[in-house]
């Protein structure tokens, strides 16, 4: 337990809320859905249900073969250990009880995956920086993840539903595929960001490029930082 606190994990307890996201999932026979994070468990048995495969990872081995020995069973579920992020496995659905201290990394490689969509549970703080309409509070993440889904807040998970607790609420997120984005936007957005204290036109230096552009990143839009960015890849 105290490695998976290391990891930003806690374990989900609550049967309804598991019931819940996985209804609003919409699992169908054609769905292969992408379970990152297998935990003790308690959403794989429900994703199996109504989906055609389920692959379930979890960067914990134990919890994997214990998982193994519980759903032996169960033909439709493909179980693996390691960082899911480097699984190329083609999915529809993605499910995931995101860890804290990787939910920043989860959107940037969703951001990168071609799927349908997907239903997420983050910390609420990082929810609200997903979602923010102030500019000043926007970080990279908020940019990545507005171009690259539709979000959509489906309901709030008190602490007191995770083992151990965490000491804040989450959030249960519905994203839906909107935009793919390649590695080196992403990286080219989280550079802009390094940045934000300069004006367009300053930043634009940094990469030998040139604008007649003073405002400052807090300044522009979701879609002019996108077009920034895209505008400091082209060759």
């Amino acid at each position: 337990m105290i490695k998976r606190k290391q990891l930003g994990q806690h374990f989900l307890n609550s049967n309804s809320v598991a019931k819940s996201i996985v209804f609003e999932a919409k699992i169908t026979k054609k769905d292969v859905v992408f379970e990152l994070g297998t935990g003790l468990g308690i959403l794989t048995p429900l994703l199996c249900q109504n989906a055609n495969k389920v692959i379930s990872v979890d960067a914990d081995e134990k919890l994997i073969r214990n998982a193994k020995s519980e759903f032996s069973e169960i033909n439709n579920l493909v179980l693996k250990s390691g960082d899911g992020f480097k699984k190329k496995d083609s999915f529809s659905i993605f499910v995931s009880n995101l860890p804290y201290s990787r939910s920043k990394d989860a959107i940037e490689w969703l951001a990168q995956i071609s799927f349908s969509h997907g239903i997420i549970m983050v910390q609420k703080e990082f929810a609200e920086k997903l979602l923010t309409k102030f500019s000043k509070k926007r970080k990279a993440i908020s940019i990545i993840a507005n171009h690259a889904f539709e979000i959509k807040v489906l309901s709030k998970v008190g602490k007191n539903n995770f083992s151990p607790p965490p000491k804040i609420d989450s959030v249960i997120l519905r994203i839906i595929k909107k935009n793919a984005m390649k590695k080196d936007l992403i990286q080219t957005i989280n550079k802009i960001f390094s940045y934000r204290r300069k004006t367009v036109k300053n930043i634009l230096k940094q990469f030998n490029k040139e604008t007649v552009i003073d405002k400052r990143v807090d300044d522009l839009s979701g879609d002019e930082i996108i077009n920034l960015a895209n505008q400091i890849l082209e060759k």
